[in-house]
């Protein structure tokens, strides 16, 4: 319905646009997987742990074993520099325990993997739930998976013997959590706050981190997101342990914590362009001397 002259004009209309960032790596033949192992005080479950993680055997994968102890005051310590010279293990002694935020940190800055796990030191989480997790990282379908603990059921989460109001209140403040971080952030997550994130670990690339304590668990995730990464759930296993098994949670510190990590979190601006630091002015040095007067 136009004229000739019209219809064959050529007009650039602008819609939008993307910025795609790269950096030159020679690829890997195989891949790799980082776990890293935040030890404070958990010498009962220390060697069994370490143990089942010796012996994984994932096929095509290699596994490193990063664990970051905290000067326990148990003989957390002593197992595990029995583990110093193992080939899939890298030890890192903090001069002193300052949170298992502040501990997972240090392992991401020591971990060389393609892909990152976190693993606690309590068995509360199955790590035959392992190959589940990374299937999808490895097949390329996403870059960020989160393990749903009982599927992401909230009031199934905790079931302590003997304790069923202290239970359902943990229950609850995680369902509470979860609800506003889904809020503010406008995510449909039903387990945020699992401790199984496993993540490409080209994916913190840009991100520096401040969380010491368990609100580093909201860190990690919320800056994903906001770097724009969305995470899928897989359901796993979960055997939660009570405060009288050595639950390291504080009832009236930490959700505060929580509270304040997510207000900050909320309105801060993510950089893609920044180099990752991961605070390495304020922790790479002292890291490093500890771990040559280990060796």
């Amino acid at each position: 319905m136009m004229p000739r002259r019209l219809r064959e004009t050529r007009i650039p209309v602008v819609a939008s646009g993307i910025a795609v960032y790269a950096s030159a790596a020679q690829p890997s033949v195989r891949q790799k997987l980082s776990v890293i192992v935040p030890a404070y005080n958990e010498e009962r479950t220390f060697d069994e742990l370490m143990q089942s993680l010796i012996k994984k055997i994932i096929p095509n994968l290699d596994i490193e074993i990063v664990i970051v102890e905290s000067n326990s005051s148990d003989a957390t310590r002593e197992k595990a520099r029995a583990y110093e010279h193992h080939p899939r293990v890298r030890l890192i002694l903090e001069d002193r325990p300052r949170g298992k935020g502040h501990a997972v940190r240090t392992g991401l800055l020591h971990a060389t993997g393609d892909f990152v796990l976190i693993q606690d030191a309590d068995l509360e989480y199955d790590l035959n739930d392992y190959e589940a997790l990374l299937e999808p990282l490895r097949q390329g379908r996403t870059c960020f998976v989160l393990g749903a603990r009982h599927g992401g059921s909230a009031f199934a989460m905790r079931r302590f013997e003997k304790q069923f109001a202290l239970s359902s209140f943990l229950n609850f403040v995680d369902w509470f959590f979860a609800t506003l971080i889904n809020v503010l952030f406008g995510l449909r997550l039903r387990d945020p706050f699992t401790m199984f994130k496993v993540f490409r670990r080209d994916c913190l690339t840009g991100l520096t981190f401040k969380c010491n304590r368990f609100d580093f668990d909201f860190e990690l995730l919320i800056n994903l997101v906001r770097k724009g990464y969305r995470p899928i759930e897989i359901p796993v296993n979960y055997r939660s342990r009570s405060f009288k098994q050595g639950k390291k949670v504080s009832m009236l510190r930490d959700p505060l914590t929580w509270l304040w990590a997510l207000l900050r979190l909320r309105f801060k601006r993510i950089d893609p362009l920044r180099e990752t630091s991961l605070q390495r002015q304020t922790m790479e040095k002292p890291v490093e001397a500890r771990i040559a007067k280990a060796a």
